[in-house]
């Protein structure tokens, strides 16, 4: 049986489809010139940045990580997976990201973890960062210019061998040592338009900045979903390849996270919660542990969770054994009164197989040059 779907996601969203109605076609189309002039803007602005002298540059290794369309490509759990694999080599590493969706995220620097403390609240961090600082064994700080947080880091913290900044793509006020750019396999580029056209950012041809690409395909190897043009860009830049699947459940309880084998879900009744730009590989991986689901509410990205919705919530599980969720999701819903054990999220895991010592040697030190000749494509 089909699960029921209760969603508020962005309608923009279904204009980026390739199987449009003959009226849907005729609202994509009054999109294109924006996308045109947004394309064009987000070109002019990476022109200005490659300016001699502008860039800010941090005296610690910086690695970037971020993508180019509008959310998802599993950004946070592959910058933890990064963090933890060079502290695990005795690298000083702390994460660094502009906390979307927080109140502090726009203002001055300031820190959420010191490694052992978690500082802020979802409201004043954003949900990514709290998130990452719930899961990470290092320090985690925010701010809107990411290098006056890497400065406050070291004047609290102590020294620093490297940070890595989550979503970092498009900051290009900051230099960087190694340029991380993630695809997800099943996504891709969408339909390989900008917004509000499409979900890419930037055009393709930004990937000529990248160090390295990395593709996510979620829990088998597979090729991302990329059109002939686009494919031309692997021809010019350092591929990687990676596989991300589903870890452990966590339970909320009184403040801290009980972990859970994921293979518990089979069987289980499931109603899916999410806040995702594309959920459609969360459904894949509760389906992949044979989990029943029974319905889905989606919700945009980074959406904050009301009373309200707590109660639709509720009545939706009605049907449901469990309510299921993703990590970002659990650090907005667990202040609400879920009765207990009655709601938990998949945390995930990456496994980069015979790529991941390339990776760490990249990451550690050394990097290949930047493909600035990379001719853009659409």
């Amino acid at each position: 049986m089909k699960p029921r779907t209760i969603g508020r996601r962005p309608r923009l969203e279904r204009y980026w489809r390739s199987d449009l109605s003959a009226i849907e076609k005729l609202v994509w189309s009054a999109m294109v010139p924006a996308a045109v002039a947004y394309k064009t803007a987000m070109a002019l602005r990476a022109g200005f940045w490659r300016l001699p002298g502008l860039r800010q540059t941090a005296d610690v290794r910086v690695i970037s990580v971020g993508n180019l369309t509008v959310g998802g490509n599993a950004k946070t759990p592959f910058c933890l997976y990064l963090a933890r694999k060079l502290v695990e080599r005795g690298v000083r590493t702390a994460i660094v990201s502009r906390g979307y969706g927080g109140s502090r995220g726009s203002g001055a620097p300031v820190i959420v973890s010191d490694g052992r403390t978690v500082r802020l609240s979802v409201e004043e961090a954003g949900d990514e960062a709290v998130m990452t600082a719930r899961a990470f064994a290092g320090p985690v700080a925010i701010a809107r210019h990411r290098l006056d947080a890497i400065n406050l880091l070291k004047e609290q913290l102590g020294e620093l061998d490297v940070v890595i900044l989550d979503d970092g793509f498009q900051h290009l006020r900051l230099a960087r040592d190694l340029d991380l750019l993630l695809i997800g396999a099943e996504r891709g580029f969408g339909n390989g338009w900008a917004l509000p056209a499409g979900p890419m950012r930037e055009g393709i041809g930004a990937a000529a900045r990248a160090s390295a690409v990395v593709t996510l395909a979620s829990g088998a190897e597979m090729e991302p979903r990329l059109s002939a043009a686009q494919k031309r860009f692997e021809r010019s830049a350092t591929m990687l390849r990676g596989v991300i699947q589903p870890s452990l459940l966590v339970f909320p309880e009184t403040g801290r996270w009980r972990e859970a084998p994921a293979q518990s879900l089979g069987g289980k009744r499931v109603l899916a919660v999410s806040g995702l730009a594309d959920p459609g590989s969360f459904y894949a991986m509760l389906r992949a542990l044979e989990a029943d689901l029974v319905g889905v509410l989606e919700y945009p990205d980074h959406y904050r969770y009301t009373a309200s919705d707590w109660q639709n919530i509720r009545r939706a599980a009605a049907a449901a054994e469990l309510v299921v969720t993703t990590e970002k999701d659990l650090v907005k819903l667990e202040r609400f009164p879920f009765s207990r054990d009655s709601i938990a999220a998949l945390r995930l895991k990456i496994s980069m197989g015979a790529d991941e010592e390339r990776l760490l040697r990249m990451a550690i030190g050394g990097r290949p040059p930047c493909r600035e000749t990379l001719k853009e494509v659409r």
